[in-house]
C-alpha cells in the first residue's frame, strides 16, 4: 500500500473550495492501493488531519508525519490545492528538491500559468489568440482613458495571479475603472485588464490519461450573472452543459489549440483552459492547472462524460506521477 499525502487548503481565497476538492479526492481514492492522508497546508499550520479531526504537525524537514510514535512518509503527494502554494510553483518546487512525486505539473510551467500575462504573452507567437489586454502592477499611475483607448468598453480587471474569479470585475463606464482595480488589487499585486469578448464561453479540460495527451468533453458556461464569477461558479448560478453546444468542426478547433498549449508547454497532470468563441475563433483567457475537483466543478463532470470514473482519474494520476 502507498502512502498518498493529498494536500489541500493553502493560502489564498480559494482554500475552503480546496479543502473540498481534497476531501472528494481522499473520498474516491482505491482504498485497496493507497492509504490517503488528508494533508491542510495553511498559512499558520501544515498538518495531517485524521478522521476524527485530530491534527499531526507535518515535518518540513522532509514533508514527513509521526502518528503515534510512527513515522510516516509518503510515497507521492495528490495536489489539490488551488491558488499559491500549490499552484504557483511553490510546492512543486519544494517536493522536487525532496524528491517526492506529485500529481500537478513542475514547478516552471505552474508559476507561468498561474500568471496569465506571462502565460499568454509564451503563446501569442504560437498563433494562440487572446483578448487585447493593458496590465498594472501596484503602485503605478492610472490613466484610465489610455485603459479605454487600448481595451475598450465593457471590459474586465482581473488579479494576474488568482482563481475561483476573486477580484474580477466587469466594468461597463470608464468611472468605474478605479474601484475595479482596488478590488483587483486585494487579490494581487499585478493586474490585468482586457477587452470583453462576447461570444460563447467552453472550458477544455486536457489530462494525460495511460500516458496519452486526451482532451475530455468540452463544456459550455452560460453564466446567470454578467460573467462566470464565485456565485456562477459554486453556487448554482450558471448552467455548465457538457458537451458544448458548438459544432463539430469547432470542438475539434478548440480542443486542438488547449491539446497544444498543454504540449508546447510540457504540462503534466490536470488541466482545465478556459476560452470565449466569438464568430468561429477561440480565444484563450486562462489556464488551471490545478483545476477545482468538487463534485460542481468542470473537470470531474467531463472526466465522467468521458466515461471515466472519479476513482480512476485520480488513481491515473497517482500512477502517472509515481
Amino acid at each position: 500500500m502507498k502512502n498518498i499525502a493529498i494536500i489541500m487548503g493553502g493560502y489564498s481565497s480559494e482554500y475552503k473550495i480546496s479543502l473540498i476538492s481534497g476531501n472528494l479526492v481522499h473520498h474516491y481514492l482505491d482504498k485497496t492501493k493507497y492509504n490517503g492522508f488528508c494533508v491542510h497546508i495553511l498559512k499558520e499550520k501544515w498538518v495531517y488531519v485524521d478522521d476524527n479531526e485530530i491534527e499531526f504537525p507535518i515535518d518540513k524537514n522532509d514533508f514527513s508525519v509521526t502518528v503515534d510514535g510512527n513515522k510516516i512518509n509518503f510515497d507521492c503527494v495528490f495536489n489539490a490545492i488551488h491558488g499559491t502554494p500549490g499552484e504557483d510553483g511553490l510546492m512543486q518546487a519544494f517536493l522536487e528538491l525532496l524528491e517526492i512525486p506529485q500529481t500537478s505539473c513542475d514547478y516552471y510551467q505552474a508559476a507561468l500559468t498561474f500568471n496569465k500575462r506571462d502565460f499568454l504573452s509564451v503563446l501569442k507567437p504560437y498563433g494562440i489568440k487572446s483578448a487585447v489586454s493593458y496590465y498594472l502592477n501596484k503602485g503605478d499611475k492610472i490613466y484610465t482613458d489610455e485603459i479605454v483607448k487600448k481595451v475598450g468598453l465593457p471590459c474586465f480587471v482581473k488579479p494576474n495571479k488568482a482563481g475561483s474569479s476573486f477580484g474580477i470585475s466587469k466594468v461597463k463606464t470608464e468611472a468605474e475603472l478605479p474601484l475595479a482595480i482596488e478590488v483587483a488589487y486585494v487579490e494581487d499585486n499585478e493586474i490585468i485588464i482586457e477587452s470583453f469578448l462576447d461570444g460563447t464561453e467552453v472550458s477544455v479540460g486536457v489530462i494525460n490519461y495511460k500516458g496519452i495527451t486526451t482532451v475530455l468533453p468540452i463544456t459550455e458556461i452560460v453564466s446567470e450573472n454578467e460573467f462566470f464569477d464565485y456565485e456562477a461558479k459554486y453556487l448554482g448560478k450558471s448552467q455548465e452543459i457538457t458537451p458544448a453546444r458548438i459544432s463539430d468542426e469547432m470542438t475539434e478547433k478548440v480542443g486542438a489549440i488547449a491539446k497544444r498549449a498543454y504540449e508546447l508547454l510540457r504540462i503534466k497532470g490536470f488541466s482545465r483552459t478556459e476560452f470565449i468563441i466569438v464568430e468561429d475563433e477561440p480565444f484563450m483567457l486562462e489556464m488551471n492547472t490545478v483545476p477545482g475537483l468538487t463534485s460542481e466543478s468542470l473537470l470531474p463532470q467531463q472526466s465522467l462524460a468521458a466515461g471515466i470514473s472519479l476513482e480512476d482519474l485520480f488513481t491515473n494520476a497517482i500512477e502517472l506521477a509515481l
